[in-house]
């Protein structure tokens, strides 16, 4: 069979690169297309495939300032010619699954979500702009959410990355979903007795992330708190955090492991598509207090963690008091059972055996 991956571009290794990763050691002679590629931003696997670029690569400045090209996107994505191919297969958060289908081609799309900033999340993404810029984009959203709905004539199987995107795939697109879980590389991580009495934050230092809910929590609650990541938002958030919380910036993997395993429990207040932090925590045994919406509902139970219903400081803090009342009742094996489920191992079998079934079919 002649296989052709779609991905919406190659920028790093994130979450949705970990999956792909995947889809190219199951297709290692699949012809790779994306919008752009930044050379040695993603790994190995990735990077030896035989990777197609649309007409994007080529404009100026695009591989920091991609993004300000949105309105591109469809026309870049359709204008791979994909004759030939007999499974297309989509990796898919912004215009991945618009490619044009060749007939009788069999078209699979793994979809971490419809478009967050067409369909949803408007204020998180373009709030501080001002009036005529948001009219702008107002308008070009609703023509972008047009082409969207169109395209989904193309796909002939959906896969959410989780209940939270299955959801989101009938609300927006009318369509059903099957759900396969993303993988997290929990083998690298260890199950750690540790416990140095700091709470966590794992996240990009971005808006959206509501970050700044964690740091006016701790700013309260006077106890120790780190906060891993980068972004944007960097500057303010110091601004605002007192003394006990301390930023690390970005961080390899084995001190984020460290982290991992010395703090007393992550707190994730944002709201995820799925969330790969929440699960690597609970594979190095630590709990998780997690806003209580959108993955984390998904991959932390009542036995690896504690919720907080409202997006608020409030809520925060009585949280982290509860768990501080219960947390002799989290065992690191219930925590590290939990994080299996989301192995690398499981998600390529289940992947392998969907594309199977439906092929066969």
């Amino acid at each position: 069979m002649k296989v052709a991956i779609v991905h919406d571009w190659l920028t790093g290794m994130r979450g949705g690169e970990k999956c792909l990763e995947v889809f190219c050691e199951l297709f290692p002679d699949a012809t790779l297309f994306t919008l752009l590629h930044k050379k040695g931003s993603v790994s190995s696997v990735i990077e030896n495939m035989r990777i197609k670029t649309s007409f994007l690569q080529y404009l100026p400045g695009v591989e920091k300032h991609y993004r300000n090209y949105l309105p591109l996107f469809p026309c870049a994505i359709e204008s791979f010619d994909l004759k030939g191919y007999d499974l297309v297969l989509s990796s898919s958060h912004c215009v991945a699954k618009g490619a044009r289908i060749p007939k009788n081609a069999l078209h699979i799309c793994y979809c971490y979500t419809p478009m967050r900033y067409a369909w949803m999340f408007f204020e998180e993404y373009f709030g501080n702009y001002g009036h005529l810029k948001k009219m702008l984009v107002t308008g070009i959203l609703k023509w972008l959410r047009e082409w969207d709905l169109k395209t989904n004539e193309n796909v002939d199987f959906f896969i959410g990355i989780a209940d939270n995107i299955k959801n989101r795939i009938m609300q927006f697109y009318g369509r059903e979903a099957s759900v396969i879980y993303p993988p997290v590389d929990v083998s690298r991580l260890n199950v750690s007795d540790k416990d140095e009495n700091f709470y966590l934050v794992v996240s990009a230092l971005v808006p959206y992330k509501r970050v700044d809910i964690a740091i006016n929590a701790f700013n309260r609650l006077a106890k120790p708190l780190k906060v891993v990541g980068t972004g944007n938002s960097e500057k303010e958030l110091r601004g605002i955090a007192k003394e006990n919380i301390e930023f690390s910036g970005w961080v390899d993997e084995t001190r984020l492991r460290d982290y991992y395993e010395k703090c007393s429990a992550l707190i994730f207040p944002g709201e995820e598509d799925f969330g790969i932090v929440p699960v690597e925590a609970q594979a190095c045994g630590k709990p998780v207090i997690a806003f209580a919406k959108g993955g984390a509902l998904e991959t932390i139970t009542p036995e690896t963690g504690v919720f907080f219903k409202d997006q608020t400081i409030d809520s925060l803090v009585e949280a982290v008091k509860l768990f501080e009342k219960t947390k002799n009742g989290f065992t690191k094996e219930s925590a590290r059972d939990n994080a299996l489920r989301f192995s690398r191992q499981v998600f390529k079998q289940k992947i392998k055996e969907f594309i199977e079934g439906k092929i066969n079919a």
